[in-house]
């Protein structure tokens, strides 16, 4: 249907009054998404609030600093009664242990360093939430994500965020372009924090004070081992810690409380070089340690890929890129080689170290602000 050229977008891009405009925002209980909730509100949209419970863990009632818990729940109510629009609570704790708990303890057994905060915005906000979304008539869905849509010459396009330090297009490579039609993010494109807290107190919120989460919401104070043991059961079987040379350096409590690249808390000191975990073999119990340099790799492969380009990703034999293999660390140049629509072969042109299997590999435009896509590390070096 031809848009009536006479009546002009709304700021979320509707040729209607904001009235008129549905828009659910999913609510954490944090700042970011009470911003966009109560800017939208005295926007005059006609904004519905919903918030996750994705865990309890018991506990989870009094914590702070994480989000979808008792405590942020409250808050994201005490928002949405202060700007006047209907709240509500969806249960979701089944199926964020089916879709991203279980698989996280699975991947972390098998030696892997998953990012379950990835699979969350995958397969339970920009999937099951935007269907409800679409349940309750909505427009669009908003969120508090740092990340930017713009329209470009070929469609819908997804880029960082204008504050780099806040940019969250790492977790949000899996976006299709079917959600990215429905999805907003109003924050993207602030200049910092600062901006974000100040229409915070503007609107008179309570959270916006509020410390940012820190943690993955169901792994309090980052002891991924802790939650795995209680998943898991008898997880933390201990074996040997050896050096690639075939020595037997000492005992480990279990593999669970490992990653690739660590060199802190490996209990073997007095040796002449400094050792790093360089491979998890959890099936042999063994924790590999071996020198820095054995980290490094140029060859990364990717599956599960989600490809945003304008042209199909098979349609090049190699794509120039800049891609991330952490969340921390910036943009590198790369090519990808592609094997198929969803799997590819990364070649950084300067090697990285520590690039492990359960993290996503993600794919910018050189140069640019521009998120091409990305998928997962799948195969140690």
């Amino acid at each position: 249907m031809a848009l009536d050229q006479g009546t002009p977008l709304n700021s979320l891009g509707f040729p209607k009054p904001p009235s008129e405009t549905r828009v659910v925002v999913a609510m954490s209980g944090g700042v970011d998404s009470s911003v966009v909730a109560a800017e939208l509100a005295a926007e005059g949209y006609d904004v519905v609030g919903v918030t996750l419970q994705l865990y309890d863990h018991g506990a989870a009632l009094a914590k702070k600093g994480a989000c979808c818990a008792g405590v942020d729940i409250h808050d994201a109510r005490r928002v949405a009664e202060a700007m006047g629009f209907p709240h509500y609570v969806l249960d979701y704790e089944n199926i964020f242990r089916e879709a991203v708990i279980d698989e996280f303890a699975d991947s972390y057994l098998a030696g892997a360093t998953p990012v379950p905060c990835i699979r969350c915005n995958e397969r339970v906000k920009f999937k099951d939430l935007l269907a409800t979304a679409r349940d309750l008539d909505a427009d669009c869905m908003a969120t508090g994500h740092y990340i930017q849509r713009k329209l470009g010459p070929g469609g819908l396009e997804l880029h960082m965020a204008a504050d780099q330090a806040r940019d969250q297009s790492y977790f949000l490579f899996s976006t299709t372009p079917e959600q990215l039609a429905f999805l907003r993010f109003p924050l993207g494109h602030l200049a910092s924090k600062d901006e974000t807290r100040a229409l915070a107190a503007k609107h008179g919120l309570i959270v916006a004070d509020k410390p940012d989460s820190q943690d993955i919401c169901f792994v309090p104070n980052g002891n991924y081992a802790a939650v795995i043991e209680k998943l898991r059961p008898g997880a933390a079987e201990p074996g040997q810690i050896v050096h690639v040379d075939g020595r037997v350096l000492g005992e480990h409590p279990g593999v669970i409380h490992y990653t690739i690249g660590q060199r802190r808390g490996l209990g073997i000191g007095g040796l002449d070089e400094p050792l790093y975990v360089v491979k998890l073999d959890v099936d042999a119990r063994q924790v590999i340690v071996g020198p820095k340099e054995m980290l490094t790799t140029r060859i990364v492969p990717v599956r599960e890929i989600n490809w945003l380009g304008d042209a199909p990703l098979t349609s090049r034999a190699e794509w120039p890129v800049s891609v991330r293999v952490r969340s921390t660390r910036p943009p590198r140049e790369a090519v990808i080689r592609p094997v198929s629509d969803t799997e590819a072969e990364v070649e950084l042109l300067a090697p990285e170290d520590g690039v492990s299997p359960g993290q996503a590999c993600v794919f910018y435009e050189t140069g640019g602000s521009r998120v091409l896509g990305g998928g997962w590390i799948w195969r140690g070096q």
